[in-house]
C-alpha cells in the first residue's frame, strides 16, 4: 500500500501540512524501497532519515502547540513518543533479522495506519483550535 498525503489530512496550518508531505514522500520511498529489495544500507539510511526527520517535525508541531496555547499538548507529546518508539522498534527488528525486507514492507500498514489516524483525530483538531485564534497560516 502507498503512503500517500491527501487533501483530507490537511490540518489547515501550512508548516504542518508541508511537513506531513514530505513525511508521507519520504516513507513511501522506504516502503518502494523495500519493495524493490534494495541494500540494507540504503534502507538503514532511509529509516535513519525517516527517524530524524520524524523527531524534527515533532519538536516543529510541539512548538507550535506551544506558541499557540494548545490545551491538548500533553496527548499529543505522548503519542509522538510513541511513535518515535516504534520507530526504534521498526529499525532494531530490521537490523536483528538480518535485513529482512519483509519487515519494512509489514511495517507499512503499521506506519500508513498510525499517521493518517493520528492527523485525522489529533492534528486536525490542531488546525481548528488554530482557527478560532486566528492564527491559520496560508
Amino acid at each position: 500500500m502507498a503512503v500517500k498525503w491527501t487533501p483530507d489530512l490537511s490540518v489547515g496550518v501550512k508548516h504542518i501540512d508541508d511537513q506531513h508531505k514530505i513525511w508521507f514522500e519520504k516513507a513511501n520511498g522506504l516502503f518502494e524501497a523495500g519493495k524493490a529489495r534494495k541494500a540494507k544500507e540504503y534502507i538503514n539510511t532511509m529509516i535513519d532519515f525517516l527517524d530524524e526527520y520524524t523527531k524534527q517535525h515533532f519538536r516543529d508541531e510541539e512548538a507550535y502547540m506551544e506558541k499557540i496555547g494548545y490545551p491538548e499538548i500533553e496527548a499529543q507529546r505522548k503519542a509522538h513518543a510513541s511513535f518515535i518508539e516504534n520507530l526504534t522498534k521498526l529499525k532494531s527488528e530490521y537490523n536483528e533479522s538480518g535485513g529482512n525486507i519483509l519487515v519494512i514492507i509489514n511495517a507499512n500498514n503499521m506506519v500508513v495506519d498510525w499517521l493518517s489516524n493520528h492527523i485525522r483525530k489529533m492534528d486536525k483538531k490542531i488546525g481548528e483550535y488554530a482557527k478560532t485564534l486566528g492564527e491559520i497560516e496560508k
